[in-house]
C-alpha cells in the first residue's frame, strides 16, 4: 500500500465496513492491458459517423464530453439529441483477451466481509464481461451500471443516490475503490470510506492531467499501487 502523501501510514481501518463498492474499469484489472483504449477507439469512430466530423475533431469532442458531462455519451446526448442504446451496444463490441484470471485478487475479494458491488458508468454486459474474464464474477452480488443510473454518470450526485437507494447501502459501513478522485468526492461527503487506485504505470491508461489529479485531496482516504495487496493488508492481522 502507498501512504497518503497528506498523513502518515496508519494500518487501514475498515472494520466497520459492510458493503464494499468497486469501479470497474482501469480499477479491478491490469492497468498495462488498456482494454479501456478499445472503447476509447470505438467511441471515436462512433462520433466520426455520428458528426460526420475527422478523428482529430472526434478525439477533442470525446475528452471535452468526458471531463464536462461524466462520460462522452452524456455530452453527446444532452448537445445532439444522441440515443443511447446503439451508442452503448456499439462502443463496448471489444476483444476482452488480453483480460486472464486474477486468482490473488479474487482470493482476496472472497475474504473480505459483507456484500461486494460493482459501480461503473459502463454497461452491465460490458462489467460480466470483464469479471467472467477476471475470474472474479462469482464474488460480486450485483453489477449497477449506466442503465441503472438512468445514463446519468459518475460523479454527479444522483448517481450515488440512486445507489445507495437501490441497493440500500449505508454509507458510513461501505467503501468505494476507484481510479479517478473526483468520482470519490461526492460518496466521501456522503460518509464513505474512499480508496483512489492509481497503479503504476497510470499514464499508459490516462492521458489527461486531470484524471491522474487528486490523490492528496481530503475527500480521498486511502491511496493505494496495488489494490490486491491493500485488500490482503485489511484482511490480515
Amino acid at each position: 500500500m502507498m501512504e497518503h502523501p497528506a498523513r502518515g501510514y496508519v494500518k487501514p481501518d475498515f472494520k466497520h465496513i459492510e458493503t464494499w463498492v468497486f469501479d470497474l474499469d482501469n480499477t479491478l484489472y491490469p492497468h498495462h492491458l488498456n482494454l479501456w483504449q478499445q472503447v476509447d477507439e470505438r467511441i471515436r469512430d462512433y462520433i466520426v459517423r455520428f458528426l460526420n466530423v475527422t478523428h482529430d475533431q472526434a478525439f477533442r469532442l470525446q475528452k471535452d464530453y468526458y471531463k464536462r458531462y461524466g462520460t462522452t455519451l452524456r455530452g453527446l446526448m444532452a448537445e445532439h439529441g444522441l440515443e443511447p442504446d446503439e451508442f452503448l451496444e456499439i462502443v463496448h463490441q471489444i476483444d476482452y483477451s488480453p483480460l486472464t484470471p486474477n486468482p490473488a485478487l479474487g482470493a482476496v475479494i472472497a475474504q473480505l466481509p459483507g456484500r461486494k458491488l460493482i459501480l461503473t458508468n459502463g454497461t452491465r454486459h460490458h462489467a460480466d464481461a470483464v469479471l467472467r474474464q477476471l475470474d472474479i464474477h462469482q464474488h460480486f452480488d450485483d453489477v449497477f451500471d449506466i442503465k441503472a443510473a438512468e445514463l446519468e454518470p459518475k460523479p454527479n450526485a444522483i448517481v450515488y443516490e440512486r445507489f445507495l437507494a437501490r441497493h440500500q447501502v449505508d454509507p458510513a459501513t461501505a467503501a468505494l475503490f476507484e481510479d479517478l478522485a473526483r468520482n470519490l468526492e461526492v460518496p466521501h461527503a456522503l460518509g464513505m470510506t474512499t480508496v483512489l487506485v492509481v497503479p503504476q504505470g497510470a499514464r499508459v491508461v490516462l492521458r489527461e492531467e486531470w484524471e491522474l489529479a487528486g490523490r492528496d485531496a481530503p475527500h480521498v482516504d486511502y491511496v493505494t499501487e496495488d489494490l490486491a495487496g491493500f485488500l490482503r493488508n485489511i484482511a490480515g492481522p
